[in-house]
């Protein structure tokens, strides 16, 4: 059986974090007068006890180097006289201060959509693209957002380790899954769950991902841990089975993996010890992956679809061939990226990615799955437009082995 949920009740057991608006310190940068104090109006309505505003990005550079305790949220036109909204961003992103940023601007929306990813390319976390007027809801949209960034383990702080220490951890047998939902958005059943790697550190406690991954890539040797990953992962999905819950084990291929011809032999004696069978699990192959050696790659993917694994694209959106691998290879199901997602609510060019996401996964009669779900607003949007399933902070966290089971237990 599928776990599920009622459907009057809030769509997730793992509670939003919580966010106290009056704690937050706000930076409106906006040369038009009376739109600042429109703005500074709206936050103080929404409960901001410290607002700060400045007349063009100078200024408000000034004010955010000086401020101490140091400013959570800048709202910040882009259009303005000397210092404009780009160049402060570029500046803010080099003091190297993590800060959030909505941008409120009555740009054209493709120029919107380009800052937007430079924000992020600059190191600063994007909460929403707000086009003029302003109101006051999507200010609260967009600060919501707020919750869940600070929630998030600070990457910049993460320590790296040369790939001879990964390499032992793994021998050590140090590294575990966590488990990450995938939820039927129209009956919230939970369908599958995603095995994220984390390293259980004797010393440092949890090692998120971006502190081994990024190295394991670039060394080639990423295969060690998705065997870790796969053997791992289907003990626990054995686990979910024998407690009556049908979800499906979602696990990660890697590039390495995609040239080794043995690859659907070793995976598929992985499943039968542990007594489960190749449609108990999704492998999910970035499109760079799977455009790399494509002569085997298309062999093996092709060899893993046959025996019954499922597959999915990853981060679909992101590449620059998604719609010809869609047609090369036999994918059941498409990931589409997250940052399509997040943004869908405000950013025009983002819902509409996200639109044709959707039907084109219709049309080809492959399941969509919605990455990066973190606020009512995502999660509200993709029922709307009827994507089929969904994961992301607003339905879990990724959660150790045990936990998971007592999350779908409710």
């Amino acid at each position: 059986m599928s776990a599920r949920y009622d459907l009057h009740k809030a769509p997730v057991t793992v509670a939003q974090p919580p966010i106290d608006i009056a704690e937050l310190r706000f930076l409106v940068v906006e040369d038009q007068g009376f739109q600042r104090w429109m703005v500074d109006n709206m936050l103080t309505s929404l409960g901001a006890k410290h607002v700060f505003s400045a007349p063009d990005g100078l200024a408000a550079l000034d004010l955010y180097k000086s401020l101490d305790p140091p400013i959570d949220v800048i709202v910040s036109d882009l259009n303005m006289p000397g210092m404009d909204g780009m160049e402060f961003i570029r500046h803010v992103g080099e003091v190297g201060m993590p800060v959030s940023l909505v941008v409120a601007s009555g740009l054209e929306r493709s120029l919107i959509s380009s800052v937007v990813t430079m924000a992020r390319a600059y190191g600063l976390n994007l909460l929403g693209a707000i086009e003029k007027p302003v109101t006051a809801k999507k200010l609260s949209a967009a600060i919501e957002r707020h919750a869940f960034a600070s929630a998030r383990p600070e990457r910049t702080k993460a320590p790296r380790f040369a790939v001879d220490e990964i390499l032992a951890a793994i021998a050590r047998d140090e590294f575990e899954p966590f488990f990450q939902a995938k939820m039927d958005l129209e009956t919230r059943a939970v369908k599958g769950a995603e095995a994220v790697a984390r390293w259980m550190h004797p010393e440092l406690g949890i090692v998120e991902p971006i502190s081994f991954v990024p190295t394991l890539e670039e060394a080639g040797r990423m295969d060690e841990l998705m065997e870790v990953m796969l053997r791992k992962g289907a003990e626990a999905c054995a686990g979910w089975r024998a407690a009556r819950y049908d979800a499906t084990l979602s696990v990660n291929v890697s590039l390495k993996s995609l040239t080794d011809m043995t690859i659907a032999e070793r995976m598929s004696e992985v499943l039968a010890a542990k007594g489960l069978s190749p449609r108990d699990v999704v492998l999910e192959v970035t499109e760079s992956a799977a455009a790399t050696h494509l002569g085997k790659a298309l062999e093996n993917l092709s060899r893993l679809r046959m025996k019954g694994f499922g597959l999915s694209i990853d981060d679909y959106g992101t590449g620059y061939a998604s719609m010809q691998q869609l047609t090369r290879i036999a994918f059941t199901e498409l990931k589409i990226d997250q940052s399509f997602v997040r943004n869908a609510s405000t950013q025009e060019s983002c819902r509409a990615m996200l639109e044709s996401s959707l039907e084109m996964a219709a049309k080809l009669k492959i399941l969509a799955v919605a990455e990066g779900i973190e606020t009512q607003a995502d999660w509200d949007l993709l029922r709307h437009l009827g994507c089929p399933l969904g994961q992301g902070y607003f339905i879990a966290r990724p959660m150790a082995e045990g936990d998971f089971l007592r999350w779908m237990r409710g």
